[in-house]
């Protein structure tokens, strides 16, 4: 990792051998910056990432398949305040949202010309998050649905529901099913289908619409 005064090391994570080799040479023409490794996304991208201890990992076509959603957990988990930059991306709003829960503080989009590559590793490089201003607005409706979800302390306490099991009751609300929750939490859905059992057995309720109503006239935002 970079010490005060010392370029900000960046990985380059790529599929495209001449995108990785154009973003190095661009990279290093910056005083600031320093690309430390680069590779395309293989089984020994971890271990290439994890050695080279980048401050920034650039990250192209990231997508929520199971193998990259474990990656960047991983890489996360093993490189101490590592940043994620995602280049490349779409705009739609769920690919945005997705990327933001997997640790990604820098969004690229497609048509971003070079210079805005570099000014958002650099940005990110300096502690700051970066994403395309017409996303910005995802991002604060996100952070309010977030907060309108936040455990109910009267509902832990009179009903006795946990944290998790009041989430998956704001969610039962909106009338997801389970396998809707499962995916949306990464759960099994049989850990979801225990977790309904129980919180149905808490409050007292037959049924999930039951249930619902109890959390509601408790104060609970379902």
């Amino acid at each position: 990792m970079a010490v005060t005064g010392a370029p900000s090391s960046v990985f380059l994570l790529a599929q495209n051998r001449l995108l990785r080799e154009a973003l190095a040479r661009i990279l290093d023409k910056k005083t600031d910056l320093a690309v430390v490794g680069a590779c395309a996304f293989c089984e020994a991208a971890l271990e290439q990432v994890t050695a080279a201890m980048p401050d920034v990992l650039v990250m192209d076509s990231f997508t929520t398949t199971p193998s990259h959603l474990q990656f960047t957990r991983e890489v996360q988990r093993l490189v101490h305040g590592i940043k994620i930059v995602m280049i490349g991306m779409e705009s739609e709003e769920p690919s945005f949202l997705q990327a933001v829960r997997e640790g990604a503080v820098g969004y690229v989009l497609r048509d971003a010309s070079a210079l805005e590559i570099v000014s958002t590793v650099r940005a990110v490089a300096a502690g700051e998050a970066v994403c395309p201003p017409e996303l910005c607005l995802s991002l604060f409706r996100y952070v309010a649905r977030q907060c309108q979800q936040v455990p109910s302390f009267q509902v832990r306490v009179s009903l006795g529901l946990t944290s998790r099991e009041q989430q998956l009751m704001l969610l039962i609300g909106r009338g997801l099913t389970n396998k809707e929750i499962a995916c949306q939490l990464q759960l099994a859905e049989q850990t979801v289908r225990n977790h309904v059992h129980r919180m149905l057995r808490k409050v007292g309720a037959d049924n999930r619409l039951a249930a619902v109503e109890v959390c509601r006239m408790q104060g609970l935002a379902v």
